[in-house]
């Protein structure tokens, strides 16, 4: 059984925590084979996040630059970074509470309509606003998420395919003026394939140069923290990950906000 999904398993051990996004998330949607590391989305409460860190000391995991796992960052969407080995090879998990692009409510659905699978997973809605990033690759897993999608108008606001959203124009004309609000590039279903796909590499473009600007946002912000960084671990090497954890929460409450807003 994959590390990521026993991880998953412990966290949720008598309480749903955890749920499984990222590429671990595309796999459970059986639309890869593989992903090298794991990603979570935990409850926003101390109770998750110490109960995390446990699970994780058990494995001898240490931090990567980022975050402290504390609600205090992760609040203000920031992210969390571990490693560790496990039958010789390096395990690499990342939790966040807020990821990008998912509102309240679908965070709510989260943990009130958590899939019905025996490994709690990001559906395919949720996990394709995650996978709007700068990466070129996530836009191909994207569409093949949208295919997933049972609501056709899910199916509009999220494929990638020209030849599949002209089709669902056919069959939902009325759906499709309804949602040019929400997503312009359905402005072009009906006026042709060569300009519907133009429009959706125009779309994709301007998606990846949004998350490019939020990335250097927290790069900016997290500045000084990086220039503390090598003390920090220098300080924190060699130590149970319990009084590693404190280590870095003291010396991050100096060098990085707990919120983009607390640095304006």
């Amino acid at each position: 059984m994959s590390i990521y999904i026993v991880l998953t398993q412990q966290f949720n051990a008598d309480r749903l925590r955890a749920v499984l996004g990222g590429g671990q998330a595309v796999v459970l949607h059986n639309l890869a084979i593989m992903s090298k590391d794991g990603d979570w989305i935990l409850r926003e409460d101390e109770e998750a996040c110490a109960h995390v860190r446990s699970v994780l000391a058990g494995y001898g995991a240490r931090y990567r630059f980022g975050a402290p796992l504390d609600i205090r960052w992760l609040a203000g969407g920031w992210s969390a970074h571990f490693e560790f080995v496990h039958d010789g090879l390096r395990v690499r998990t990342d939790f966040v509470t807020r990821p990008p692009r998912l509102d309240a409510g679908a965070l709510e659905r989260l943990w009130t309509s958590p899939s019905a699978t025996p490994v709690p997973h990001a559906g395919p809605r949720e996990l394709a606003e995650m996978k709007k990033t700068d990466r070129e690759k996530d836009y191909a897993v994207i569409g093949e998420l949208a295919r997933l999608m049972e609501n056709p108008a899910d199916q509009l606001l999220y494929s990638r395919s020209a030849r599949d959203l002209m089709l669902l124009g056919r069959q939902h004309g009325a759906l499709v003026a309804s949602l040019t609000a929400k997503r312009p590039v359905l402005n072009y279903v009906s006026r042709g394939r060569e300009a519907l796909e133009t429009a959706l590499d125009a779309e994709r473009r301007k998606l990846m140069h949004a998350n490019e600007g939020r990335l250097e946002d927290y790069m900016n912000a997290a500045g000084p923290w990086a220039d503390a960084w090598p003390e920090t671990q220098a300080v924190m090497a060699g130590l149970p990950l319990g009084q590693a954890h404190e280590v870095m929460a003291d010396h991050a409450q100096t060098y990085l906000p707990f919120s983009l807003e607390t640095t304006t």
